[in-house]
């Protein structure tokens, strides 16, 4: 018995979800930490991260910079 295209389509958006979920948690951890680093140690870790230049705000720019290196990668 075959699945229906609807039925298909859903399973691969969830799965594609849970991989796009398992990228994007680890890398954003780790931006934020180095983040938060450069920060208290007053460097500007905005020019380091890509997509982070405009950003106003910590959780902001590590999230376009994450966003960015994902376009990269996917």
């Amino acid at each position: 018995m075959n699945q229906s295209p609807q039925i298909q389509s859903e399973f691969l958006h969830a799965e594609r979800s849970l991989a796009f979920w398992m990228i994007f948690a680890p890398v954003f951890a780790i931006l934020l930490v180095a983040s938060v680093l450069a920060s208290l140690a007053g460097m500007q870790w905005r020019t380091y991260l890509p997509g982070a230049e405009n950003s106003k705000s910590l959780l902001e720019g590590v999230s376009s910079a994450v966003y960015t290196l994902m376009s990269y990668i996917i």
